[in-house]
């Protein structure tokens, strides 16, 4: 499962044949039964479904891809949500966070063992306590297809936004946020535990957010960026 987890995370667009493809190439003796299910373990397909763990389209809305050609303005125009797995020494957990486009600020993140609604939901609420965007935009797993997540947005005028299926380039700047996320952080701590992976990751998201200075952001800070130039009342 590491050895997956390294490869998505620099090829998200990566699907069961290509990394079975891949972990032969390397050596590894497996096959693409087995792929899915470890895939499935993670979360990934519950990130990018198939169609067995996606409900039907007549049980749930999709909403369009609303940031083709977007130029994103100010803070809290764009927010991106997504999942990611967090390996540890033993186990794994799966992590959520919203991020705010323009500035690249967390606005808030939950970890979860397992991939259900609840700590997506409780995410979604922090975030909320710091504004609201005009737009929300997530892929079609099943966690952010529930009423239970729409209900939050039903009284905001935020405008739903949905990643085409497998597209992981919609969602660029969180999947960015991703790979530094694990590169910097996870993979060299290889936490021994859930406290020390909350810990770690938490201490890493405020360096992130206040210290560290970013070169698309003018050489500031997410937060300087997304407290600084927010709209008023946004």
């Amino acid at each position: 499962m590491n050895r997956i987890d390294e490869i998505y995370t620099d090829m998200p667009y990566y699907g069961y044949r290509r990394l079975t493809a891949q972990l032969q190439r390397e050596g590894n003796q497996i096959n693409h039964k087995r792929v899915l299910s470890l895939m499935h373990q993670m979360g990934i397909q519950a990130i990018y479904p198939h169609r067995n763990l996606s409900k039907n389209e007549t049980d749930h809305p999709k909403f369009p891809y609303l940031l083709k050609g977007l130029e994103i303005t100010h803070p809290n125009h764009v927010w991106g949500t997504d999942i990611t797995y967090i390996r540890m020494a033993q186990g794994f957990l799966y992590l959520v966070a919203f991020i705010d486009w323009y500035s690249r600020y967390v606005l808030s993140w939950k970890l979860s063992t397992t991939m259900d609604t609840t700590f997506v939901i409780e995410a979604a609420n922090e975030a909320l306590k710091l504004g609201t965007p005009d737009i929300e935009n997530t892929d079609q797993g099943v966690q952010f297809t529930s009423q239970d997540y729409f209900n939050i947005w039903d009284l905001t005028k935020t405008k739903m936004s949905m990643d085409g299926k497998g597209r992981c380039l919609d969602n660029i700047f969180t999947e960015r946020f991703w790979r530094s996320l694990k590169y910097e952080e996870v993979y060299p701590k290889n936490y021994p535990a859930v406290l020390d992976a909350r810990d770690g990751i938490g201490n890493y998201i405020n360096t992130y957010n206040y210290r560290r200075l970013h070169q698309s952001l003018g050489y500031k800070t997410p937060a300087e960026i997304y407290y600084g130039e927010r709209r008023n009342g946004s």
